[in-house]
């Protein structure tokens, strides 16, 4: 009982304080709406806001579908590569001194440069969006994989040259497991960048998604429904980065139960 009271009592705090600093935000916008009263093309309050939202919300949660698919795509598509390269980068020494220098350059590019190139080169459509939230989330990933693999305990190490296992079973057994950690980091790291590409994208070559929507409100005045799409990204991006901490609980227990929090 006193088990089932703890867990009930935790995730009210989980879901609660959430709920109460969402809850202030808003006050507080709607507050210093209502005491600075700017004209609404500048500042919308939370109503007017919420009343674009329910004027067109078909259409907002359509153009936010489209918005998603670029997000997950290009996030699983950074995942993959991440995978790829920071393994290659744990395994070689000599990779990794070859690449490290490219992906630090690489990632100092402004990806915003790349956009109108990437229109040139892929036209119109999904495909220069997803490459974009591909390339802006790309780097976290690869770090983190590369840290991970590169940072094993050596008791770890210790234990498989003790049971004198293969490389790749090491890998396998002891090296991967104990970079999953790591690695959860860098992902929930770029779950957000990669909204953030996905939006890049639409600005540049889109006429779909959340972000050509702030683009078209933007161009008419609309604020209140840029906001309204601005919102509904927000609200998307958090429950895709609280799914990355639903899987890090479910595939990496262990962490909770062996770290702790004050």
């Amino acid at each position: 009982m006193r088990k089932g009271a703890g867990v009930s009592r935790e995730r009210l705090v989980v879901v609660g304080w959430p709920l109460l600093g969402l809850a202030l935000a808003l006050g507080g916008w709607a507050l210093a709406v209502a005491v600075l009263d700017p004209p609404e093309i500048i500042a919308p309050s939370p109503a007017d806001v919420l009343d674009a939202f329910l004027s067109v919300p078909g259409y907002l949660l359509r153009e936010a579908l489209t918005t998603l698919y670029v997000i997950v795509a290009g996030f699983a598509l950074a995942v993959a590569a991440g995978l790829v390269i920071g393994v290659a980068i744990a395994a070689s020494r000599t990779v990794e001194l070859m690449s490290a220098p490219l992906l630090v350059a690489f990632n100092a590019v402004p990806k915003v440069a790349l956009a109108p190139l990437l229109v040139v080169w892929m036209g119109f459509g999904p495909q220069p969006k997803v490459v974009m939230a591909l390339l802006v989330c790309f780097f976290p990933v690869v770090l983190s994989v590369a840290e991970g693999l590169t940072s094993t305990p050596s008791e770890l190490a210790e234990l498989a040259r003790s049971l004198r296992t293969s490389r790749a079973r090491t890998f396998l057994r002891f090296r991967f497991p104990a970079a999953l950690p790591q690695i959860f980091v860098g992902l929930k790291v770029a779950m957000p960048l990669a909204a953030v590409g996905a939006v890049i994208g639409e600005f540049s070559a889109g006429d779909e998604g959340l972000g050509f929507v702030i683009v078209q409100s933007g161009a008419n005045s609309d604020t209140a429904l840029a906001f309204a799409a601005v919102a509904l990204l927000g609200a998307m991006s958090v429950a895709l980065f609280y799914v990355l901490v639903l899987a890090e609980r479910l595939v990496v227990p262990w962490v909770r139960e062996t770290t702790s929090r004050r």
